[in-house]
């Protein structure tokens, strides 16, 4: 039996698009293309819904944060709605403060305008922490207590709390079977 067709323009641009965007980089520390990521990221929103504009801001969620890529571009070429989506999915960097001594602060913020985003930029940011969480997982099988000296900021607990936090920002997901796998992942990594 034939796959029913289905209006994936969009999509297709926005993962080419990625693909572009990330080409040539390595996914931190792992050995892989970058772009593995957000395409794991994208299949996981897709669990949750078809709604091609979120599948293509979950493929676009790191460009703005991690290329030369701004959310104008975004813009420009997907529409207002997947370059909000992505601009929220951004972390916003504080200026003149080093990534590890602004890491708190930034986390803090992006925690607290989660927990206050819309259910569409929940969704997406499932997809982004739940492919991270599934990868730290991964690690943590294999290194344990090692595998947070590949981080900027070094300390468990600090990380633990990062987690926590956002399965508490996300919880309005909380039916969804990519929330149950994330907080499962938390648990099994940092405990009961």
């Amino acid at each position: 039996m034939a796959n029913n067709p289905l209006d994936t323009e969009l999509l297709d641009r926005a993962i080419i698009f990625a693909v572009k965007a990330h080409a040539g980089t390595e996914r931190r520390g792992k050995g892989f293309p970058y772009i593995v990521h957000p395409m794991e990221a994208m299949e996981i929103v897709s669990t949750i819904t078809p709604d091609q504009e979120l599948l293509a801001a979950a493929a676009l969620h790191d460009t703005v944060e991690d290329t030369c890529v701004t959310v104008d571009m975004i813009r420009e070429e997907f529409g207002d709605r997947v370059a909000d989506i992505v601009e929220a999915e951004s972390d916003k960097r504080i200026e003149g403060v080093s990534d590890e001594d602004s890491w708190f602060d930034r986390k803090k913020a992006a925690m607290d305008h989660l927990a206050k985003a819309s259910l569409e930029v929940k969704i997406v940011a499932l997809g982004d922490k739940l492919s991270n969480m599934r990868a730290i997982a991964r690690d943590y099988n294999k290194v344990g207590d090692q595998l947070w000296g590949l981080f900027h900021v070094k300390d468990r607990k600090a990380h633990e709390w990062r987690y926590r936090g956002l399965a508490d920002a996300l919880r309005e997901l909380e039916d969804t079977f990519a929330f149950k796998e994330f907080e499962s992942l938390v648990n099994q990594v940092f405990g009961d």
